[in-house]
Order: structure tokens, then sequence, then C-alpha cells
């Protein structure tokens, strides 16, 4: 039966002959597998640790498995005589290794251990330019990766060796990368590799000698050919290719080799890594990083800046951006962009803090109570200060206070009487008020007021455009408001409508409709003005230690909005599976038995009924007993009897669901929140000097972009609004040169001009003397021991070779050191690296 079961594939093979008794030293002999006790074996199949036969299955031992074994990995090895070459190639003697080469005609001078090193490998790596020079002097030499590694080494005569040799062999050949390279990716080029390296001079040598870099696509890129890689190409090896493009143009040394703007470059592939880091989550770490570097790079250029006129003539200038109207348009990029150690550095805040106070030195030396009164001051001289605009733009005294820092202090001290009349008009006595709008005589001030900040925030939106006015989250609240304000004004006026056509103007305010126009109008009023106080704390940006509040302030609330996002899903979830769960039982009232009367509460008896204790129990504001279940008192078989029922299982899933959501919301997702909000202050804390900064130069841009006059005097037409809408017209009309009219829906209506001559023609001196500060100060902070060894290195070989020519030139007889002639020894070579031992 056995015999039946064996597959007939099987060949029968012969009995292996009987084996002799193995002895082992620790312990009595003992048989092979074959020798076991059992029925002779005709024929053996084995896999792995397992041998099927006749006899069936059975476990092989170790020591005696049929297949041994074999290397699946081959590797080069070297033999004596390659061995014999490496070692001549290490000790730097050209003279040795020819003769070798001479005695052993044929030899392959590109054999390779198994680490995949060839002798010009080796020559590199011991910075050998003699040895170099002779081995790709060779025919058949490959010179292999040995490009990318001189570049990577900064090798510059070297790698000039090693590019001339394969212009011979094959021109083109040296502007692609190496394949098959265990050090290299077959895309990396050598102007790649350098870039990424930060080699300055052997940048500049591929540039001259034809070598590019092609900038590489965005992620979201649409293009023919990116949706060609899309579909055949692998995406691993093109994200990692795209990375690697962006570490190499990203660079300092190789910005400064190909444009002539670098800090505007850094600038833009700054952002485009932002956005890479949001579009490629895979490798947003390193992605934030290189964004982080280019970055610093910008702050490390204008921290070489000297003067006041350097910085100067770096934030006038108007690439990447178009604007009217701004003094430092390079500065209103940083903002744009998003750069805070840009516009935090020193040497720009001295520029803009200059630029804030104008003439007006001691403001920032009068005390803190002082400055409070200033605006009080200023209100009274309102009227004053319009008509001498009106009438006398020119004068000193309108100059003085067209500075940003006087108009802040004019613009609060109107806004500050707008709160005022605001709390007046909303603290009217309602009792004996009569249908239809407010009649305090205040309301025509209120609209002119609003109609003067509306006027405002559309001049500033016309001058910086509407994407750059809006991404500041307070003007957005400003057009709420606005909005708000607009249908109180509306409302009024449907009300005053109302009471004329309809009459019932005595009508008492009890009686009024719920959506009576005046009642609306009251509350659409009553957010605006709360909205108007609080806007008060834009304010706060000015202070240093109000302004991180207010910022933590706004990054908490998008937290809390993140948030939402999670509490929303929650709310809906529980909403909708108790929402009618209590509904029958609503409405009935159970009488206990000492006449105590207990109603059913009306928690989970629909949609929104549930939804409002969940949203209050999130506060711990919902009754205990919302998940009670009350059953009114059924009728007893005797007369004037009751029975109490209870539905014990309908309540313990309303408790159990009830609490579920407490533990959930209040210990989990508030306590989470709360860390959230911790970790926001945290940060903002711990870079308080670059957050406040960057907050406050963005209030300091809007009043610098302010009219003289606030609202509502900003509605009177003055002498420089009109000159400059008559100079938009004029030159849309006539084109002068060096002029252009423009109105983009991007930035509306602005008159693009070209930069002063001296603006253009200084500004490329002074970023080529910047670099050259930029890496003369890098260089001096690089610690170059390394360097010094490797160079102390090359030079006792040298003496050596030098020596042993000497040698064989005077005899085999060595002199001794004191046998030396004076003249002769080598002066000691100062060094700053330890000696060798």
């Amino acid at each position: 039966m056995a015999n039946a079961g064996r597959p007939s594939a099987v060949p029968p093979v012969q009995s292996p002959p009987p084996l002799q008794q193995q002895t082992s030293p620790a312990g009595p002999p003992r048989l092979s597998a074959l020798q076991a006790p059992g029925p002779s074996l005709s024929s053996k199949l084995t896999f792995g640790h397992w041998s099927i036969s006749s006899a069936g299955y059975r476990k092989l031992p170790d020591d005696e498995l049929p297949v041994q074994p074999r290397s699946s990995i081959l590797l080069p090895h070297l033999q004596q005589s390659e061995k014999k070459f490496f070692e001549l190639v290490a000790a730097n003697e050209v003279p040795p290794v020819i003769e070798f080469l001479q005695q052993n005609e044929g030899f392959n001078v590109n054999c390779v251990n198994f680490q995949g090193v060839s002798a010009l490998h080796i020559a590199l790596q011991n910075r050998s330019e003699s040895m170099v020079e002779f081995l790709v002097s060779q025919p058949n030499i490959d010179i292999g990766d040995c490009v990318l590694h001189a570049v990577r080494d900064n090798l510059i005569k070297i790698l000039q060796m090693l590019l001339d040799k394969l212009q011979e062999t094959a021109p083109g050949l040296e502007f692609v990368g190496v394949t098959h390279s265990s050090d290299f990716p077959d895309h990396v080029t050598p102007l790649i590799l350098a870039a990424q390296c930060g080699h300055f001079e052997i940048i500049e040598l591929l540039i001259e000698r034809g070598h590019k870099i092609a900038k590489p696509h965005p992620p979201d890129c649409k293009c023919g050919e990116c949706m060609m890689h899309l579909q055949h190409d692998d995406l691993l090896h093109g994200e990692t290719l795209r990375l690697n493009l962006y570490r190499a143009i990203t660079n300092p040394a190789y910005i400064c080799h190909s444009t002539h703007d670098p800090i505007l470059t850094s600038f833009e592939l700054s952002r485009e890594l932002t956005q890479c880091s949001f579009m490629v989550p895979e490798f947003r770490v390193a992605y934030q990083e290189l964004a982080q570097e280019i970055s610093a790079f910008a702050v490390e250029l204008i921290a070489c800046c000297r003067s006041t006129e350097e910085m100067d003539l770096i934030l006038r200038q108007k690439s990447g951006i178009s604007a009217s109207g701004v003094l430092y348009p390079r500065l209103l990029l940083a903002m744009n962009y998003k750069q805070k150690g840009f516009v935090s550095h020193p040497n720009t805040q001295q520029m803009i803090e200059a630029t804030w106070h104008g003439d007006w030195y001691e403001w920032k030396y009068k005390h803190g109570l002082i400055r409070c009164i200033y605006p009080l001051i200023r209100l009274v001289l309102l009227p004053f200060i319009a008509i001498l605009c009106l009438l006398m733009p020119r004068h000193s005294w309108v100059k003085h206070w067209a500075i940003p820092l006087n108009k802040m202090i004019t613009h609060n001290a109107s806004y500050f009487l707008f709160l005022i009349v605001l709390l007046i008009e909303s603290n009217l006595d309602k009792t004996g008020q009569r249908r239809g709008p407010p009649n305090s005589g205040l309301e025509p001030l209120i609209i002119l007021y609003v109609v003067g900040h509306v006027w405002g925030s559309f001049r500033l939106c016309m001058m910086q455009g509407p994407k750059r006015h809006f991404k500041i989250m307070w003007n957005s609240y400003d057009v709420i408001m606005y909005v708000l304000f607009a249908l109180t004004f509306v409302f009024w006026l449907a009300s005053y409508m109302d009471v004329k056509q309809n009459g019932q103007a005595d009508l008492e305010r009890k009686y009024w409709h719920h959506l009576d126009p005046e009642l609306i109008a009251e509350g659409c009023f009553a957010i605006a003005v709360i909205m108007s106080y609080f806007r008060l704390l834009y304010l706060c940006r000015l202070n240093y230690y109000l302004g991180p509040l207010q910022i933590s302030l706004g990054k908490m609330s998008a937290d809390i909005a993140k948030y939402l996002v999670i509490f929303t899903l929650i709310l809906i979830s529980f909403s909708a599976g108790m929402c009618r769960f209590y509904q029958y039982y609503d409405g009935m009232v159970k009488i206990g038995d000492n006449g105590v009367s207990t109603s059913q509460n009306s928690s989970f008896v629909n949609f929104s009924a549930a939804l409002k204790i969940f949203f209050w129990a999130i506060f711990c504001m919902a009754p205990l007993e919302a998940a009670d279940v009350v059953i009114e008192n059924l009728p007893g078989e005797k007369e004037k009897t009751t029975i109490t029922n209870h539905h014990e299982f309908t309540e313990a899933i309303g408790y159990m669901v009830y609490g579920t959501f407490e533990v959930l919301i209040v210990i989990m997702l508030l306590n989470m929140l709360i860390a959230t909000i911790s970790n926001t202050y945290q940060r903002v804390t711990d870079n308080v000097d670059v957050e406040w900064t960057f907050g406050k130069t963005d209030l300091y841009i809007e009043y610098m972009l302010q009219t003289t006059l606030p609202p509502p005097l900003n509605l009177i037409p003055t002498a420089q609004g009109i000159s400059s809408c008559i100079e938009w017209l004029q030159v849309a009309s006539k084109n002068p040169p060096g002029k252009v009219a423009r109105c983009t829906p991007s930035n509306c209506c602005y008159i693009e001009s070209e930069l002063d001559e001296h603006i253009a023609r200084d500004f490329p001196i002074l970023m080529s003397q910047l670099v050259q500060r930029y890496f003369r100060e890098k260089d001096s902070n690089v610690d170059t021991s390394g360097d010094d060894i490797d160079i102390l290195k090359n030079e006792l070989a040298e003496l050596k070779q030098y020596i042993k020519e000497a040698l064989e030139g005077r005899g085999t007889h060595a002199p001794t050191p004191n046998e030396l002639p004076r003249q002769n020894q080598a002066p000691p070579r100062q060094s700053q690296a330890p000696p060798a031992t």
C-alpha cells in the first residue's frame, strides 16, 4: 500500500553503499540517516530538509542535505597581479606603475575589486594629479563615475583631465549621468552633483563647458511631457528625480551662477518648494527643509549689507511684483511669499522703522501715557488738517502729517470717534420707540463713516491687488462688517418705506412681526458694532507684549476651525441616531406616589432637539436627566388605581449613547483641542520676535498706503488723489517712454514704471559684492582641517618620491638627516592640522 502511493515520476535510484559509523567527540557513535532501522529505500526524492520515499515523509539531518548552497551574489575578486597594481597606484608613485605595465603587457587597467573600485578611483581618493594624468593617458581606460567622484571631492584639475578624456572618447558623454554606478543614480549629471555639493568653481567650469540643468516641472503640471512620464515612467524614480533637481537648483552656489537676482529667485523657489510639500506628502519633510534653506540664503545675503544705501537698493527692486504707491516693492513681495526671516531681519526692520517714523525721531522716546494723549489732540485738529491738505498740499505740516506714524494716529483718532458714535446709537432707549428707523440724528454720520471706510478699503484693494488684500484675514473681516452695516442701512430704509405705506407707526413693539425690518436692522447693527469694537485687536500688533497674544489668538482660531470638522461629524452622527428615539414619550407626565409629577424631557424627540442637547453637552450644560424615559400613569385593574411602567432597555440605550458622547467629546476631543492650542501658543512664543515683527510689518505697510485724511474725510477729493487719476489717464492715452498704465484683475489700476537709472546700474554691482561677502564668510566658517591633512599627505608622498629619485642618482647609500645639506632641507610647513601619527 505504501508503494502504491509513490509517484511514478520519481526515477528509481540505486541503494547507497553502507555508511560507516560516525563518531562524535562529544558522545557515543551514531548512525547516519540512511542507516536508521526500517525497510530498504528503493527511491528517494528530497525537498530541502524533507525526503519523500517509499516509506513516506521524514526529515533529514542538517549535515546531510543533498544539495549544498551556492552563493547567489557574484562579486569581482582581484588576482595577485591586480592587487600588486592597486598597491603601486595607492603609493602615488608613477614610475613603478609604468614599470609594472611594461612588464605585464595587455594588463587590464580597468580591473575593479569587490566594491567596484578601480585604480582610477584610488588615484582620485589620494588626490594624486600625476597618477590620474598617467592613468587617463592609457588608451583603454574606463572613466566610469570618476567624473562624479572628482566633482564631489572638489578636484578641479583632475576633473578637467577627466572631462577632456570623455570629450575625446565621445562628444557629449560628459553631459549625462553614469549607469550602473554604486555611488550615484543614473540621472545625476556632473552639474547636478556640483550644484548639490555647492562647489562654486566647478559649477562655473561646467557651465562654461555647456552643462545645463533643466528646471523640474511642479507635481501638478499637466503638460504633455509630464503626462507621458506619469503614464509610462516609474513614479518613485520621477519624484526622486524632481527632489534631486530641486536640491541642485536651490543651492546658493548654483543660484548665483544662474540668475542676476538671487533674492527674487530664492523667494520663488521657496514658494514652489512649499507648494510641492503639500502636493507630495511623502517627501514633505525634505521639501520643507529645502524651502527653509533657500529662505535662509536670502536672509544671509541681506545680512551682508553694510549701509542703508545698499538695503534701500535691494528693497526698491520691482521685479516679481506689480503694485503702485509702494515705497519698497521687494518688501511687499517678501510679505506675499511669507518670508518671515527676511522681513524680520534687523537690516530690513531698520529701513521700515526709518520710513515709519519719518522725520519724527523723538516719538520712540516718548512715554506711553503721552502717546495715548496724541490721538485726542489729533481729533481736535482734524478739521484744520483737512483744510490744510485741501488748500496747501505741499506745506511742510502736510508732509509731516503724511508720514505713516502720523497717518496711524490720525486714523485711530477718527476711528475712536466712530466707536463713540456707535456706542451712543446702540445705547438708545427703546421703551417708547415707534416703528420705523431710529431717529437720533447720528444715523447720517454713521452712514458717512461706513462709506468712508468702504472707500478706504476699496482703494487699498486697488493698490495692493485683491489677492494680496484678501490674503490678510482682517480685510475679509472688514468686508463682513461692512456688509452687516449695509444690511442695517437697507432695513432702515425698508422700515421707513413700510411705515410710510402701511402706517402703524405707534404700534407697540410687542405687536411687531418677528421679521419686522426694524428688528432685523437692530440685529445686524448689534453684530456690526461688536465687530467694530473687536477690530481694536488689530492695533495690538504694535505692542511687544500684546502683539504675540493677538497672533496666538489668530492661530488658535485656525486650530478651532480644524477641530470643528470633527465636532460637526460627531454631532451629526449622534443626532442622526437619536433624533426620534424618544418621540413617542414626548409630553408624557408621570405622577409618583408622593404626588410629585415628572415630565418627559424633550431631548431626543426630533433631530433639532437632539442636536441642541448634544451641542450644549459639549460645554456640560445639558440636563443630567436628558436620557430619562418617562411613561405616563396607566389605568389599573381597579378604579382610581394606576400602574407605572418603565422601559429600562430604551433608557439604558439612551444613557449609553449620552455617556459615550460625553466621554468622546469632553474627555478626549476637548483635551486634544486644549493641547493643540497650547502647542500653538508655545510655538508662537518660542519664535516671538519673528512672528510679532512680521505681523507688525503688515500693519506698517497698510498705513504706508493709507491716505493722509481718515474716514470720512477721505471722501473729499484731494489734490494728490486727483493728480494720481490724471497721471494714469495721461499715461494710458499718450504712452510715454518708461511708463505703462495697466489695469488687471489681480492688481487693478496702476502705473508700471522702469527703475531709476542708478538703481538698474548699481543693483548688479551690489549683488556681486553681496555674493562675494557671503561666500567669503561661509568659507571662513568651514573647518579645513581635513583638507590640510590631505594636502600634507600629498606633500609627504611628493617628498618621498623626491628622496627616492635623489638616492637613485647618488647611489645606494642612504644619507642620514644630518648628512643632508642644510639648503636642501625643506622648512617645516605651518598647518593648523594636528601631526599625523
